[in-house]
């Protein structure tokens, strides 16, 4: 059971003629209630508008068949607590077409949360890197989760930004992961969801959505073993990865063996309003959370656990020299 949080809030004060004045005090939420905090008056009268420092944590998911199987949809916490708050959830379903075999999720908070975008010799290679694997020391001392990036770039119809070199051409209407100079990260479509700003610090592309509207796309076959990556041996219930985002703003991280049609489905019934396609097949889907013993420890193999005990790859991937690929992290401030 998901303990209730207390927010810590940032309280505007805009004042006639003394310009903006900023400063911080600690609320109670109720759970569920912690995104938005109204629009309050101040001791002095004057209007304040109150924003929480987290999102609220999700709510338990139904499952697809009727009864839950015990722990079902039901979030537990996962990583290293920032700021005092638990940053990441972890569940299980069990698939619509398959209920002997089970999907796994992790829920992200964006505004506990910073996105970077790491990059690899291979994919997508051609550059001196500063963030490619190994993690880093320092880096892994507010290292929170890790996940994997999505295909080859001559697979991904997509282009590649980070670090201030374009690798490959943004190509609008591509589904795109885009991380800004704050570290808040987001999932759309390039053209209409998310542009090219002065904020945009990395975009990594992927096929086309294959979640929109909350809805999966039109035209997905459970039977395709190539419009949405090629299946190892022609196996349309490959693993497969992918990542939405909810309404609220949270990334939700999807993966299992499975076909496309599920994969979209997990996704929407795990709150994504827009979603991509990551990496798949056995090797590559791959969902770490660090718990150091203490707050500012250094994450590291031995306190990584992966979303799902059957995945390929361990925790220790992301510490690995050979480690060609490109993924992603999520850190504490």
């Amino acid at each position: 059971m998901a303990r209730r949080r207390q927010a810590i809030a940032i309280t505007i004060v805009v004042g006639l003629s003394f310009g903006v004045a900023a400063s911080w005090h600690a609320v109670s939420a109720p759970r569920g209630n912690a995104q938005l905090l109204a629009r309050t008056k101040s001791h002095s009268g004057r209007e304040v508008a109150t924003v929480a420092a987290f999102l609220p944590v999700p709510q338990a998911l139904r499952s697809f068949h009727g009864s839950p199987s015990p722990g079902e949809g039901q979030w537990h916490i996962a990583g290293r607590v920032v700021r005092g708050h638990s940053a990441i959830y972890e569940t299980t379903i069990r698939l619509p077409d398959s209920p002997s075999v089970v999907a796994g999720i992790a829920w992200m908070d964006t505004k506990l949360l910073r996105a970077k975008l790491y990059s690899g010799s291979v994919s997508p290679g051609g550059m001196l890197w500063k963030y490619t694997a190994p993690i880093s020391n320092a880096a892994s001392e507010t290292l929170v989760a890790a996940f994997n990036g999505g295909f080859l770039l001559k697979d991904s119809n997509g282009g590649y930004l980070s670090e201030g070199h374009l690798v490959a051409p943004l190509r609008a209407g591509a589904a795109s992961l885009v991380i800004y100079k704050n570290g808040v990260a987001t999932v759309g479509k390039w053209g209409r969801d998310v542009t090219m700003t002065p904020a945009v610090v990395a975009v990594r592309q992927n096929l086309t959505l294959l979640v929109d509207h909350g809805q999966p796309v039109p035209g997905i076959n459970p039977a395709d073993i190539s419009s949405w990556g090629y299946s190892l041996y022609k196996n349309a219930n490959a693993w497969r990865s992918g990542l939405g985002v909810t309404a609220a703003g949270a990334l939700v991280y999807v993966v299992g063996p499975m076909n496309i049609v599920d994969l979209a489905d997990v996704l929407v019934r795990a709150g994504a309003i827009r979603a991509m396609v990551l990496d798949m097949n056995p090797l590559w889907p791959v969902f770490s959370t660090y718990a150091p013993s203490s707050p500012t420890g250094a994450a590291s193999p031995s306190n990584g656990t992966d979303l799902l005990p059957t995945m390929v790859q361990s925790p220790a991937r992301f510490f690995e020299l050979a480690y060609a690929r490109d993924f992603v992290t999520m850190s504490a401030p």
